[in-house]
């Protein structure tokens, strides 16, 4: 009698928390967008450059360094921030620079943006800069793009792939 009473208490107690967890599963509704907007998401990590160039170590400078440590150049670790603007339809949505990761800020530099818009065709422009260089970008891309409902638009950064891509 005394396992009865154990073995259907504890099915009770089972049944109880797989409801719960079956009601919470599909109550309260969860909309991650409105029906009528549609997001703009830029992401990407990408390394600038080294903010000091390598140097060329001389004979003797190699021969003074412990022996696992010799190597023809020695380069600093610390790298550039990374310039990022997203123009769409021609005015700036986002400017910003995002600086290296890392302890030494040797790592990439981070890119999250995210933009809730209308629906619709526009045109849209990515420009990077991660370089010393100040007149322009080092990478642009421009596109028309057409946004529907709660579609999930990413501008995303592949060097080896050129540059920008929008997906």
């Amino acid at each position: 009698m005394y396992r009865f009473i154990k073995w259907s208490t504890q099915g009770m107690a089972y049944a109880v928390f797989m409801a719960g967890i079956g009601y919470f599963s599909v109550f309260p509704a969860y909309e991650y967008l409105e029906p009528s907007r549609a997001v703009i998401k830029m992401a990407f990590s990408h390394a600038g450059e080294r903010k000091e160039e390598c140097r060329r170590l001389t004979p003797e400078e190699i021969q003074k360094l412990a022996p696992n440590m010799r190597r023809p150049t020695q380069c600093g670790r610390e790298r550039l921030p990374v310039i990022v603007e997203l123009y769409l339809d021609g005015d700036l949505l986002y400017a910003g620079a995002a600086p290296p990761s890392g302890i030494w800020g040797d790592g990439t530099s981070t890119v999250y943006e995210r933009f809730v818009l209308a629906p619709g065709s526009y045109v849209l422009t990515a420009r990077l800069r991660d370089s010393y260089r100040t007149d322009s970008f080092d990478f642009e891309h421009t596109k028309r793009v057409e946004l529907h409902e709660r579609q999930n638009f990413v501008v995303s950064f592949r060097p080896e792939l050129g540059g920008f891509s929008f997906d």
